[in-house]
């Protein structure tokens, strides 16, 4: 029996010589040989009957009698979307810029002697009517530096403005303060635990490594900083504190220490994360940096420690492969800004900065502390919609669309990922270099090989898990 077919649009990535992985719009995916890919290509038709059953579950084919199958795609591609075409939820507040740290890679700090660089509180009150000009319903709000808790009086004026706000309003709020934990006082846990906000903070390893990258005079940052962690666990709960780290050259050599102290100090989450380019970072550059292909390595033997340490029984989940997973395996989006088309840049992420204006995205504050401020929304104060409306918004949005740029359009990867604009202006000084030429396209491009060759393994146990961390944390 014949089975009509017609070709959706779809893009492929070869893995090895007989070996390809076929994507379609929805993001769902199939391996397929070389000789089943060119008769997919020339004659679909010709395909066994339940290869061409499980193409269509995947987008890839259709019957051509019926409208179903395209209604349902467009519904799911409209549900892929929804996080990043509903309305900024994460707003970032940058109350000061100050911080007693001296790190290796800083993107954007200011010495506690040097004076301003804070926001005052009647700009904080006009930052928090522009957060429920927002339609989304759920609001993060997070506070980032500098250190936060540097300026408590800050953060707590603001969250009380924003919470009293949210009476009327009726959103679902999330605090979160990014911080060394280094000011967090008992005082400060059972403010936080009334609201409640969440802590964010960063250990790049070992104490000798964290020490060396982020640098006090005192040389104990890493000491403090888990003097805080347990402080917060003790008020807040076990999981009221995240951390993440930031691989220097120097973190290059120690994948398996870096995911140790994770599982040491009682984590669940541990984000591999690459340098950011990016304000104060790029003078460090030299000594710092590291090319796309040394971060991949550095990047496939962190994710086998996590699995090892999976096997055996202790339960640590790596965070940009559960947010790949999450576009690979999940219907549901989890909205993370630098892996959307369009860009979550502006449409659903916004910066309050202390020096008054309002920005896109952390990375795009950091360009105007170099003085590169072309990315600048507005200023503190203006409407959303506004912000939205202007050039720059229309130029991030006009310079992140799949469909339109060189490299993306043709890449297997471009349904879960998206090129990065800001990127471009801080390397190139425009939002439409070529995207192959950056960082985030080069990295995500390796891990999403690495990860497409991890699941092509028979190994159920391993998909299992990546099913798992798939699944968006709320």
């Amino acid at each position: 029996m014949s089975y009509e077919t017609q070709l959706f649009p779809f893009r492929f990535h070869r893995l090895g010589p007989n070996r390809h992985v076929a994507v379609s719009e929805s993001g769902d995916f199939i391996y397929l040989s070389q000789t089943e890919l060119a008769q997919l290509i020339d004659a679909p038709s010709t395909l066994p009957p339940e290869r061409l059953a499980e193409l269509k579950s995947k987008f890839i084919v259709g019957d051509p009698r019926s409208r179903a199958t395209s209604r349902l795609l467009a519904s799911r591609i409209a549900q892929k979307k929804e996080t990043v075409l509903s309305g900024p939820s994460l707003h970032a507040i940058i109350p000061t810029l100050h911080c007693e740290h001296t790190c290796t890679y800083c993107q954007v700090s200011r010495s506690l002697t040097d004076q301003g660089y804070a926001l005052s509180p009647a700009q904080l009150d006009q930052i928090s009517q522009t957060v429920f000009e927002s339609p989304s319903e759920t609001l993060t709000i997070e506070f980032q530096g500098g250190d936060p808790l540097l300026r408590f009086d800050l953060v707590r004026y603001a969250i009380e403005k924003i919470a009293e706000h949210n009476r009327s309003a009726h959103r679902n709020l999330r605090f979160i303060v990014s911080s060394t934990l280094h000011q967090l006082t008992a005082e400060m846990c059972e403010f936080f635990k009334h609201y409640p906000v969440y802590l964010s903070t960063s250990i790049d390893g070992p104490a000798s490594l964290h020490n060396r990258q982020r640098q006090l005079r005192s040389q104990d940052a890493y000491e403090r900083t888990v003097e805080g962690i347990e402080l917060a666990r003790r008020t807040l709960g076990q999981d009221a504190v995240s951390a993440l780290m930031t691989t220097t050259r120097d973190t290059l050599e120690q994948p398996e220490a870096v995911v140790d102290e994770y599982v040491k100090l009682g984590f669940s989450d541990i984000i591999i994360r690459p340098l950011s380019h990016y304000g104060f970072a790029r003078r460090n550059l030299k000594r710092v940096g590291y090319t796309p292909a040394e971060y991949l390595d550095f990047y496939q033997k962190a994710f086998e420690r996590v699995l090892y340490w999976n096997r055996q029984g202790v339960t640590i989940r790596e965070g940009s492969a559960a947010l790949a997973f999450n576009k690979m395996l999940s219907p549901f989006d989890a909205g993370y800004v630098d892996m959307q088309s369009p860009t979550g840049a502006g449409l659903a992420a916004l910066v309050y900065n202390y020096d008054g204006y309002v920005y896109p995205s952390d990375e795009s504050r950091m360009l105007a502390e170099t003085g590169d401020r072309s990315l600048r929304l507005g200023a503190i104060g203006e409407s959303l919609q506004r912000l939205l409306s202007g050039k720059v918004a229309r130029q991030l949005v006009s310079a992140s669309l799949t469909r339109y740029v060189p490299g993306c359009r043709e890449c297997a990867f471009s349904t879960y990922c998206g090129p990065d604009p800001v990127e471009m202006q801080g390397e190139y000084g425009t939002v439409n270099a070529p995207v192959y030429w950056t960082n985030h396209c080069q990295q995500q491009m390796g891990i999403y090989d690495f990860l497409f060759r991890q699941l092509d393994i028979e190994d159920n146990w391993l998909k299992d898990l990546a099913y798992k961390w798939a699944q968006p944390v709320r």
